[in-house]
């Protein structure tokens, strides 16, 4: 209800990046004594100075060039960021500039000052009865949305990233507290039945915009999917089930464990492997394998002898009884609480609110996908089986490819591939991170027209000195988003790339700036003006679309975990493969998703949007990485700024690309596994009796899968996404197609389209701006030129479309 089950980062399978499930029993809040002085007059004055430029002017060429340079040179980032300090005399401007978080304190400040403010609005909604005041409902709750999320996203970032383990315990406490006001508002039936009264009041419910009903509509199915209409006995059911499911699936994706954890065998068995992985494995001429992990993998890849590999890939894919008890219990409990909440199972309850509807369009299109891709796997799988052939070492069925032969005959094919190519270190010298970034920005500027401008950082503004901040400015709208790039690694820090929402755009009311106003004129205030009041000091700009209104600005993080350059090359910038520029191009995907959807409400802002349609952006991007005229932007050699030969990454991408089809078969795999799971079969397996989920996993490997699995094996065990993205995981493959076709008939329909302003003025209109306040159908329908139609519809026939088109990127 009041906030989304996926809090403040965006999670994906790119990202590879599994977030600590929290249990949410609803959506509304769809997040994601201090210092009195911030600073002497001079401090404010500076603020004003520093504001960031309205339009395009002749300072463009300089903020690009810096912004290589900002990334690329660390001295000039320390003078660079070093020339606010004198302003400030060591005074803490506040993490994000947030005025309340100068100090560990501050974060108890912060959430007791926004505590007040949800209490306000929580009595006034449960009071409303007339037509005015039912008609400021759909803002009331989007508004109280904003508050928690204002504390629960940040504070749940910054306790993850912070160094100081008092910061840490301070944003800890603040998030835990919202969070348990929060549940207290998601079991409170009165705010859901004036939310109803509301929309069934015709006089009320056409006079809201659509971001109002859409939002009014998003809570209210949130509503029924937590049971606050059940009667208290089964309400209570409920959460102790849901609390089950929580405990369980967080084991689940915690213990994942094989039956037979070790092999022991000589080292002579292992012979095609690493001879240093060998001997590291080896004590007097016996090795002790582990079956999971990246010993296991990569004996699968490399081991000779057929007989060794398939007892690895046996204990590799057998699961421990424990463990598919835990999945088997979690899956029978969520079933049977959708049971109780009315819908037919959990893949019901799961997809209600996302594009596909229904676990019938998500099979439907997992079913054309799998059609359209059976020519391209099976062609592949010839190739080796014909490389398997031609082993001398094969003894017993040539003609046959068995599951232990796919990722060892894999590797002889991709390595007979980069054998032929150029080194992929070869490629790096070309992409420095500065002149990535600053590709990126002239990729936005002539597509979106909008770059990213540097910014030097207040003093505690961010957690760590190698934060940069960039401005994001839109050349006609002016200052739109900020971007806090945290991108080089460092002991502790997670190697996972994330992207972070930690303020959603959303429109500030004229009596939101009445209220502050009378904040910031308090002698005690540690507020300048009533607009630094009402955004707690984040940045605040006018929205030239809609009338001129004051915007609370889309905050972003971004994380990711590029190797610096040893000491000794001290001059040579971080460099990045082109595995890494795609991930970067990835995580500024859904970035832009967020400072393009500023939207007036923060329920549908940006990425706050069907789960199965918020990769879009991000996955498309990845496509724009290896487009010839984009390289033309940034890939220049470090040293001798020599432009790159799009062919040498063209090359990279074809192998990357050799046995995509075998790629995406296993995905389909995966997500008709987890249609399986989740629909009403569970109800008819008994607890005591562990391996039905067995018999399911092998019924679809071989209804879908080119090579046999084995009997005996119980992978299922080992996938956890199946607690995290429970009946959601087409969704990557889902997003997957549709950023496919719109590459393929928007940026390449005519030649340079991938950087022609047309197109990505089409692509913004239609598809970013709107955040999760428009149909995603809609958005398709619209990017392609097809505003009527199947695609418009939505549903199974339109699922099954998307699967027509296949995964061609």
């Amino acid at each position: 209800m009041l906030k989304r089950a996926t809090p403040s980062p965006w999670t994906c399978a790119r990202c590879v990046r599994q977030q600590q499930q929290k249990r949410v029993a609803a959506r509304w809040l769809s997040c994601s004594s201090s210092n009195k002085g911030a600073g002497p007059a001079s401090a404010a004055a500076f603020q004003h100075d520093r504001n960031p430029v309205e339009r395009a002017n002749p300072a463009t060429a300089h903020d690009d060039r810096t912004l290589r340079q900002i990334f690329d040179s660390p001295d000039f980032w320390q003078e660079f960021s070093a020339k606010t300090q004198q302003f400030y005399g060591g005074r803490s401007a506040g993490l994000f500039q947030n005025r309340y978080l100068t100090r560990p304190e501050g974060f108890q400040e912060f959430a007791d000052v926004t505590l007040q403010k949800c209490r306000k609005i929580v009595a006034n909604v449960l009071e409303y009865s007339t037509i005015e005041g039912y008609k400021r409902i759909s803002r009331d709750l989007d508004r109280l949305s904003d508050l928690l999320c204002r504390v629960i996203d940040l504070s749940d970032f910054v306790r993850s990233v912070h160094p100081d383990r008092k910061v840490q315990m301070a944003a800890n406490d603040a998030y835990a507290l919202m969070f348990e006001y929060m549940n207290v508002l998601n079991t409170t039936p009165g705010l859901e039945q004036q939310l109803k009264t509301a929309a069934g009041m015709p006089e009320v419910y056409t006079s809201w915009s659509e971001e109002e009903k859409t939002v009014a509509n998003i809570l209210m199915k949130d509503f029924s999917k937590s049971a606050i209409e059940l009667p208290d006995a089964d309400r209570q059911a409920f959460v102790d089930m849901s609390n089950d499911v929580a405990q369980v699936g967080t084991a689940f994706t915690e213990a994942m464990s094989p039956e037979t954890p070790l092999l022991e065998l000589p080292s002579s068995k292992l012979k095609g492997m690493d001879p240093l992985v060998v001997r590291q494995l080896t004590k007097w001429g016996t090795a002790r394998l582990p079956t999971v992990g990246m010993p296991a993998m990569l004996a699968l890849r490399t081991v000779e002898d057929v007989d060794t590999r398939r007892d690895i890939y046996m204990a590799n894919r057998t699961s421990s009884m424990d463990q598919v008890a835990r999945l088997e219990y979690m899956l029978i409990q969520r079933a049977k609480l959708a049971k109780l909440s009315g819908y037919e199972s959990h893949g019901h309850v799961a997809l209600s609110d996302k594009m596909a509807k229904t676990p019938e369009a998500v099979v439907g299109f997992l079913d054309a996908l799998a059609q359209e891709n059976a020519p391209r796997v099976k062609e592949e799988m010839r190739d080796l089986l014909d490389i398997k052939r031609g082993d001398a070492h094969v003894s017993g069925m040539p003609g046959q490819l068995d599951a232990w032969d796919k990722d060892y005959y894999t590797g002889r094919l991709m390595s007979s591939m980069a054998s032929r190519a150029r080194t992929a270190d070869q490629l790096s010298a070309y992409f420095s991170l500065g002149t990535v970034m600053q590709g990126l920005s002239r990729l936005f500027n002539r597509l979106y027209g909008i770059r990213l401008v540097p910014r030097e950082t207040l003093p505690g503004e961010t957690w760590n000195p190698d934060v940069r901040r960039l401005d994001v400015i839109d050349d006609h709208e002016g200052h739109i988003a900020v971007i806090y790039c945290d991108l080089f690694e460092r002991a502790g820090k997670s190697p996972n790339p994330a992207h972070f929402t930690l303020r959603c755009s959303r429109r500030i009311s004229d009596e939101e700036l009445q209220e502050a106003a009378t904040l910031s004129s308090e002698k005690s205030s540690i507020f300048s003006t009533a607009q630094e009041a009402v955004n707690d000091g984040l940045a605040t700009n006018h929205n030239r679309r809609d009338g001129n209104a004051l915007y609370q600005l889309p905050t972003i993080a971004l994380i990711c975990d590029f190797a610096l350059p040893a000491p000794s090359y001290s001059k040579r910038p971080a460099l990045l493969s082109y595995r890494e520029v795609a991930t970067l191009f990835h995580e500024m995907g859904h970035a832009l998703h967020s400072i393009c959807g500023r939207t007036a409400l923060q329920n549908v802002a940006g990425t706050r949007c069907a789960t199965d349609f918020a990769e879009l952006p991000s996955v498309l991007m990845e496509s724009f990485a290896a487009a010839p005229e984009v390289l033309a932007l940034y890939a220049r050699h470090w040293e001798t700024d020599a432009p790159l030969d799009p062919a040498r990454v063209q090359e990279r991408v074809e192998i990357d690309r050799r046995m995509q089809g075998a790629e995406i078969e296993g995905q389909i795999l995966l997500g008709m596994l987890d249609q399986q799971y989740h629909s009403a079969l569970p109800l008819q397996w008994s607890l005591g009796d562990v391996g039905d989920s067995t018999k399911v996993y092998h019924d679809v490997w071989r209804q879908y899968s080119c090579v046999p699995e084995p009997a005996g094996t119980s992978w299922q065990g080992f996938f956890g996404h199946l607690f995290g993205y429970g009946a959601t995981y087409y969704s990557y493959l889902f997003d997957r197609a549709i950023a496919g076709k719109i590459w393929r008939d928007v940026f390449q329909r005519t030649q340079g389209g991938a950087v022609d302003p047309a197109a990505g003025a089409k692509f913004r209109e239609e598809v970013l701006r709107w955040g999760g306040g428009r149909d995603g159908w809609h958005c398709i329908a619209g990017a392609l030129g097809e505003k009527d139609g199947v695609l418009a519809e939505g549903g199974k026939g339109a699922m099954e479309r998307v699967g027509g088109w296949g995964v061609h990127t």
